[in-house]
């Protein structure tokens, strides 16, 4: 299929229901695409098969289309797109990552490694280097990760609501390592699948949110090694919990599906009032109503009004 047209996205990973504060991002993306005249695309970041179902998927869908969002065809499943990652994956300047989970935090805790970064630790290794950790791994029935060999440190991105924004870009892994025996057709980094889909559908505004927008600046310049054009980003508050912390599932009834079962007289429509509310618009109750009336200026951005309840 060819993607001619700007577009937007939502793509969750499909690991259990969707709760409220991934309900309002959903919808935060369908209003910035429709608004603007592009399609919107959904994407079932699956490529993590431990964890997806296409169960999940399913109700996932289900439940953004209770609240009237709709979406462009064809819905797009990672899990189907391995070639097209190995295609791009060999266009890229890359190198084996020995190390273990346990070697990176060893390695990143020294005074001179910024916090969460590569260290770098087999980006220079020889080719005798090499060949010894490879056979030690093979010894262990296990194999290498594969890392982006990164040209510069840091990338700028441009976000709608911080305009310019600089961050550390690193070497970031692209196709995971580990058991030989275990290895999956899904072993592919969730960096290089986003990057390499969102050029395929041709996303050119993304909508997530801002606990993401650290993670902007690698992912802009990995599109840039490999040739596509750097998208928009919209990075949009959390929901939090009463403590201030990120919405999660251990937080309660949180779910569109929880909220309906545990409040009798609940309706979809009281729920979508409330996450239009949470974006500072009172009295709606369908999405094509909340379309109507968006204003992306207006969003509310203050950390006192991410707390909203869907309960």
């Amino acid at each position: 299929m060819q993607y001619s047209q700007p577009a937007g996205r939502y793509a969750p990973s499909p690991s259990g229901d969707l709760h409220c504060g991934n309900l309002r991002t959903a919808l935060l993306a369908w209003l910035f695409a429709r608004q603007s005249g592009r399609a919107f695309y959904m994407r079932v970041e699956d490529i993590d098969s431990e964890r997806s179902s296409m169960e999940s998927a399913r109700r996932q869908m289900e439940d953004l289309a209770a609240l009237g969002l709709e979406w462009d065809e064809p819905v797009v499943y990672q899990h189907e797109r391995g070639a097209a990652y190995a295609e791009a994956l060999a266009t890229l300047d890359t190198y084996e990552c020995y190390c273990t989970r346990r070697d990176i935090r060893e390695a990143a805790s020294a005074p001179h490694v910024q916090p969460g970064m590569y260290p770098g630790t087999c980006r220079d290794l020889t080719e005798e280097q090499r060949a010894y950790r490879r056979s030690q791994l093979s010894s262990q029935g296990r194999l290498p990760a594969i890392r982006l060999r990164a040209h510069v440190g840091e990338w700028t991105v441009t976000d709608y609501y911080r305009g310019e924004f600089t961050g550390p870009v690193d070497d970031v892994i692209l196709k995971r390592g580990g058991n030989v025996k275990q290895a999956q057709a899904g072993d592919w980094a969730y960096n290089l699948a986003v990057v390499v889909d969102d050029g395929y559908q041709n996303i050119d505004q993304i909508v997530r949110g801002d606990d993401l927008l650290g993670s902007a600046p690698a992912q802009a310049y990995l599109a840039h090694e490999l040739g596509l054009p750097q998208p928009q980003y919209v990075h949009v508050p959390l929901v939090v919990n009463a403590k201030g912390e990120r919405l999660a599932k251990r937080d309660g009834a949180v779910t569109l599906r929880e909220i309906l079962e545990g409040n009798p007289g609940s309706t979809v429509a009281d729920v979508l009032g409330q996450l239009a509310a949470s974006l500072g618009i009172e009295g709606v109750t369908s999405a094509d109503g909340l379309l109507e009336r968006f204003d992306p200026r207006a969003l509310p951005l203050e950390p006192g009004l991410r707390d909203i309840s869907c309960g």
